[in-house]
């Protein structure tokens, strides 16, 4: 057992003299470490965290703006949709009309099937007409309101109010990518 203590003290002996040839300085050494945690605490506490927190939160408006660009894609499937399904309908009707008065013009003077395609020639213009100007209507609230959108989630994504002018362009930039 001496000699495993002697083979010890021998040991730190030779480290310190090897320290000591080459400047190193134990109490030196431990202030430098003690000083490297404090600033590491202090950088994760105030600087990193922060940072962290705000690239999240950036993350969520991102993540947010492409939901409402999902949901804004969405709305416009469901007017075409329902523009398509009162176009159908309005030519169902037509249709039906237009045969029904060829029908009863079989026993009518020709005349009078000339009457009746004329009134459904009409209605299926005035449909067709309406159909238009409630699929202009929702394409229309569309787009003010994915211009809305996407002026609020430029907003919010990038941190700055917007001047008129800047919402003006976003706005008829998304109403571009609409129409197209």
């Amino acid at each position: 057992m001496n000699i495993a203590i002697l083979a010890a003290a021998s040991m730190g002996d030779m480290v310190r003299e090897t320290g000591e040839t080459f400047g190193f300085d134990v109490r030196i050494f431990l202030s430098q470490v003690i000083s490297f945690v404090i600033v590491a605490l202090v950088l994760r506490r105030f600087a990193y965290k922060p940072i962290l927190q705000i690239l999240e939160e950036r993350r969520q408006r991102i993540s947010e703006g492409l939901l409402n660009a999902e949901k804004i894609k969405q709305q416009l499937a469901e007017a075409e949709q329902r523009h398509a399904e009162i176009l159908a309908k309005a030519n169902a009707q037509a249709q039906k009309m237009i045969d029904e008065a060829r029908e009863s013009s079989a026993h009518i003077a020709e005349r009078k099937q000339q009457e009746a395609v004329v009134a459904a020639e009409q209605i299926m213009a005035k449909a067709r007409e309406a159909s238009a100007i409630e699929h202009e209507r929702t394409m229309t609230e569309l787009k003010r309101e994915l211009g809305r959108l996407v002026v609020n989630t430029t907003a919010k994504v990038t941190g700055k109010v917007l001047t008129p002018e800047d919402q003006r362009r976003l706005q008829d930039e998304a109403a571009r990518q609409i129409a197209s």
